[in-house]
Order: structure tokens, then sequence, then C-alpha cells
């Protein structure tokens, strides 16, 4: 049976087997199987000049899940996932329905395999839906019909843009995108944002040269850079840290060097 063959159940036609997605790679770092052996085989050569990397992606998911569950336990009921990637166990909509179980969810994502799948997930839920468009096209992705059906943007939403931000170019103005949906949505809405970096790597990392290869091109940015992300909102405790710093709560959330989790996490409220 070809790879095609075996994938047919669960990936469109169209879908570039060739070329590595960053999509694929983080799911097969996350132990998922929705990958194919062109992910996998750059997944193992990043592990291979990065072995931090398969525990950075645990802790940025733990980190998902950890931020998602408070801000449902506060009460938020409408969350757009933006960059969402292929559906894992403990994904947004699972963490924020078993604390409110009619809370709202859209999944949006460019990548043609990653939406098949969730919707392949939540075609029972009539709470969440699944959008193919680009984070980059905020017009798009208001105006879309599952936003408009699922999310009442006069009300407060949670924005989650989880490890996708750096795949953003700084030409194409990720600052600007970000506040474009602050000025969309109302008062009291939320942004979570984790983004990968390479600061505190020891000499020169070639991981964000070797994703220039895939077809989806990293842009490694600094705490300063994030903390820029956030412009407009209003940072909560504890601000921008390593994703392993922000709220742990168990033994496994905590990295014994904060900066081997690669990536910065933070969440901030609109005024």
């Amino acid at each position: 049976m070809t790879e095609r063959e075996a994938a047919a159940g669960w990936a469109p036609g169209n879908v570039d087997l060739i070329t590595p997605n960053a999509g694929r790679v983080y799911d097969y770092f996350l132990g998922g199987a929705c990958n194919f052996a062109a992910d996998r085989e750059f997944a193992k050569k990043v592990l291979e000049v990065l072995p931090e990397v398969r525990a950075a992606a645990v802790q940025n998911r733990a980190f998902l899940r950890r931020a998602v569950r408070l801000l449902a336990e506060s009460g938020v009921r409408q969350f757009l996932d933006l960059g969402s990637g292929i559906p894992t166990v403990g994904n947004t909509h699972e963490v924020v329905q078993s604390v409110i179980p009619r809370a709202r969810v859209v999944y949006v994502d460019n990548e043609a395999m990653a939406v098949a799948h969730s919707e392949m997930i939540l075609q029972d839920n009539d709470c969440a839906a699944a959008v193919r468009a680009d984070l980059r096209d905020p017009d798009a992705v208001l105006g879309s019909p599952e936003v408009a059906r699922l999310l009442n943007l006069d009300e407060p939403v949670a924005i989650l843009m989880v490890a996708v931000l750096h795949f953003v170019s700084d030409v194409e103005d990720p600052v600007g995108i970000v506040g474009k949906y602050r000025e969309a949505l109302a008062p009291g809405s939320y942004l979570l944002i984790s983004h990968a970096t390479s600061d505190d790597l020891p000499g020169s990392n070639p991981v964000g040269a070797m994703y220039d290869r895939t077809t989806t091109p990293a842009s490694l940015r600094s705490r300063a850079r994030v903390t820029e992300l956030f412009n407009g909102w209003e940072l909560v405790d504890p601000g921008v840290v390593y994703t392993s710093q922000w709220r742990p709560e168990a033994p496994e959330d905590v990295a014994q060097r904060p900066e081997s989790a690669l990536a910065y996490a933070g969440m901030a409220r609109k005024p």
C-alpha cells in the first residue's frame, strides 16, 4: 500500500506529500499519526540538531491546555484558534468544552489536511467548526460563515495564535495583523500567543534555516519582539515568559532549563 492509499481516509487528494509541512512535523513531535514520510524525515533531522524540540512541542501543547482552561474557568465562552494545525488529543474544544459544554470554538488553518481532519473530528459537534483560511487575512477569517454562525464579536472572544506567528515574516507585519484582530474584537477579549525563539541557545542555531526548506519558513524572534505582538493589549501575569514558566501546574510542566522550551508565551486582555 502506498502512503497516498494509506492516507486516503484522512487526507485530501491535493495534499503535498513531498515537501515537509510544519503542522505535520509538529504533529509528529507530539506523537501524532497525521504526517508523511517527508515530514518524519525532516523532523528526525531537526531532532539530530536540536533534541529539545520534541519536549518543547509537548511544553507548548501543555501551555495551550493550561491557558484555555483558565480562560474557560474565567467564563470565556468563545474561542478563535488561528493556525490551529492538526487536532491532537487535548485540543482547544476538548479542553474548553470540558469546562463549558456549549462553549464555541472555531479553528482556522490554511493547510487542507489540517482542516479536513478537523472537520472529521468535529462533524458531530455543533458548537465547533473548522475554516480553511489564512490568519494573515483577518477580513476573510472574521467574515467566514463559520465565524458568523458560532461567534458573536460583540462579546469577548479568546483569540489563539499558538505556535503560528513565527510563520509570519516581518515583511507581512505580524504586529499589524494582530492589531487588526484586536480592533475587531470586543473589550474584554483575550489574546493567547506562543512563539518560537532562539534566545539563550548556545552558538548559531540552524533550525530556522532548515525550516526555510519547508512549505512554512519560520522567523524566530526575541522576547522583546514577541512582546511587541501584544501592543494595544494588557498583559496578564506572568507576562511574556518561556512556555514552561507560564503558570505551571504539575511537575512535568516545569523544564529544568526554561530556555529548552524554545518558545515564549503570553496572555493579554483587550482593555
